[in-house]
């Protein structure tokens, strides 16, 4: 499997030769050590997670707008006795026509997706989901855009689950203030031939919210602030559960100066993991702290290296919820070396 794959690598570059396109290449780096400290909460474990991935890519561009990259992301856990805990594959194509760009294969989610808040996707789907596999298309003009996706995550077998995520999102800006939606459908059915019959779930969410940012009109970096509110629909099939609805308010604000930033989540409303006991992270692949009525979640960041190619990053977060105080450590590095521009 492992021969096979890389004389494809060999087949697409050398090939590229006579066709006279353009090579391109990226290396990416990516480590982290996550130490969360919730002891005694009722929704989320504390944990720590640690580790380094590596992602280089190669391939060929034509007519300047399309492209085809392969690779592989290849992730080691600190600690672990193993060279490599998960393997990754990458194979993709792109075209890139203007406000237009469209990806279907397996590719890395941050550079598509990586912008959806915590209460849909939590910081360790970075960690152990680095790809999505599927289809991203988006049109995109300024701070203007809007994409739909697919990412079919679980291809049904006697083991695994058949399941897949659904997705749009969008942004509209004009002058300081700003409307942006989020949207995602998970579906997760049972394996093929089960011993025990499991029963099919859809779980739709959706985050709309309305904000300024006033960035541009003063010495902060970044300085916004956003209130949406967030809907939940879920149902169990089987158990003829009907559609079950939960929903809360949602507030963000981020300030940044130079190699400091603060940014603050705050949350109000229902559990919105209905069925989290039952199948946990299986089913919701948000942040567990939203199974709170009421959380806080401040991040303290400080960019000691913020270049075109490295990031480097610590943050200490405070989470205030079930009426205690929670504390979280982040150090995160960035290395981004490519040929291109992306």
């Amino acid at each position: 499997m492992k021969t096979s794959f890389w004389i494809f690598v060999s087949f697409l570059l050398i090939s590229s030769e006579a066709f006279s396109q353009e090579k391109n290449w990226r290396l990416d780096l990516f480590s982290f050590f996550d130490n969360t400290e919730f002891g005694r909460s009722a929704v989320k474990i504390p944990q720590t997670m640690a580790g380094v991935q590596v992602a280089p890519e190669a391939g060929i561009v034509w007519d300047t707008v399309n492209k085809v990259n392969i690779g592989v992301n290849l992730l080691h856990e600190f600690g672990s006795p193993d060279v490599i805990d998960r393997l990754y594959p990458t194979a993709y194509y792109e075209s890139d026509r203007g406000p237009i760009r469209f990806i279907m294969g397996a590719f890395p989610r941050a550079r598509t997706i990586g912008n959806y808040p915590r209460l849909f996707f939590q910081d360790s789907i970075l960690y152990y989901r680095p790809n999505i596999t599927g289809i991203f298309t988006e049109y995109r003009k300024g701070d203007n855009y809007f994409n739909v996706w697919l990412d079919w995550t679980g291809r049904q077998s006697k083991t695994v689950n058949e399941e897949f995520f659904i997705g749009f999102s969008g942004r509209y800006k004009t002058g300081i203030f700003y409307l942006q939606h989020f949207g995602a459908m998970f579906h997760y059915a049972g394996k093929m031939d089960p011993v025990v019959e499991e029963p099919l779930h859809d779980n739709l969410l959706f985050l709309t919210s309305a904000g300024i940012d006033l960035s541009e009109n003063t010495c902060f970096a970044k300085l916004e602030t956003n209130v949406g509110w967030a809907d939940r629909l879920e149902r169990s099939r089987a158990d003829n559960s009907g559609w079950i609805a939960s929903n809360g308010l949602l507030m963000e604000t981020r300030v940044e100066y130079k190699w400091f930033g603060l940014f603050n989540t705050f949350f109000n409303g229902n559990d919105m993991m209905h069925y989290y006991k039952v199948l946990g992270n299986k089913l919701y692949w948000g942040d567990p702290t939203y199974r709170s009525k009421t959380s806080d979640r401040a991040d303290i960041y400080i960019r000691f290296l913020q270049s075109r190619s490295v990031d480097l990053q610590f943050t200490y977060s405070l989470t205030f919820m079930e009426g205690r105080m929670y504390h979280e450590q982040m150090l995160k590095i960035n290395v981004n070396l490519n040929s291109f521009k992306n």
